[in-house]
């Protein structure tokens, strides 16, 4: 039976993970999609996330190629055994690739979720899908940018004060129609893209930012950690 969100058939839709990060800038021992956080790692918190959105039509994780047991292990004790594990690359393009190219025929929206990005709600995903669903072929979830923000040049100096109020921090997950997805993914002109939405900017195509959430925010730093236990402590004492 196919689960349905709204009028969406969720069976047309697949979840991709990019989970083969490195992450130096953390300070763990292990890749930053396996670092735990209270005793979970970021990967099993996003897999408890998507277990929420039952029917899927696909759910493939990009892994670190030299964890790939290990990930699948996870998948296996988090209810989504499921999932398709692939090697991820030397580059997230790379990673989001492979994993595009195992999604079955009858998926036409992915979303691309970021693995350090382990505390996004689930209503975030909800409201990617629903975007896409409603005719925006690529769709990301965005934050105002609350600091002020220079632009400075080769020696520092401040060229001049950007207009924050058109500015937005995005976050994942990004969601797109299928073919535009791969369309961009197999044109090494947009390789050099930070992410997936800024490969679909860089082929002229169109990109709606929806509101994001503040918990999607991405573990990058030790003090990123600090965040995130913190969260998980506030989040275990209200339940």
């Amino acid at each position: 039976m196919t689960s349905q969100h709204g009028d969406r058939s969720l069976g047309s839709v697949a979840v991709v993970i990019a989970a083969a990060g490195r992450g130096e800038r953390l300070g763990g021992d292990s890749p930053k999609a396996l670092e735990k956080i209270a005793g979970v790692t970021l990967l099993g918190y996003c897999l408890d996330v998507v277990s929420e959105l039952p029917g899927l039509g696909a759910l493939v994780i990009a892994a670190p190629p030299t964890h790939i047991d290990e990930v699948t292990s996870i998948c296996e004790r988090m209810s989504t055994p499921h999932a398709v594990v692939v090697a991820g690359g030397a580059s997230r393009p790379v990673s989001v690739a492979r994993a595009l190219a195992v999604l079955p025929e009858a998926v036409d929206v992915v979303l691309v979720h970021d693995a350090a990005r382990a505390f996004t709600p689930v209503e975030q995903f909800r409201a990617v899908i629903d975007a896409v669903a409603s005719g925006s072929p690529a769709v990301v979830p965005g934050q105002p940018v609350v600091d002020t923000i220079k632009e400075v040049d080769a020696d520092s100096t401040v060229v001049r004060t950007v207009d924050r109020a058109a500015l937005r921090g995005v976050q994942t997950p990004q969601g797109f129609d299928r073919k535009i997805l791969v369309a961009v993914h197999a044109d090494e002109r947009f390789g050099a893209a930070t992410d997936d939405a800024g490969m679909v900017e860089a082929s002229g195509g169109v990109v709606t930012v929806i509101p994001g959430h503040q918990d999607a925010f991405k573990v990058t730093t030790p003090f990123d950690r600090t965040v995130a236990e913190a969260l998980v402590s506030a989040r275990n004492g209200a339940n």
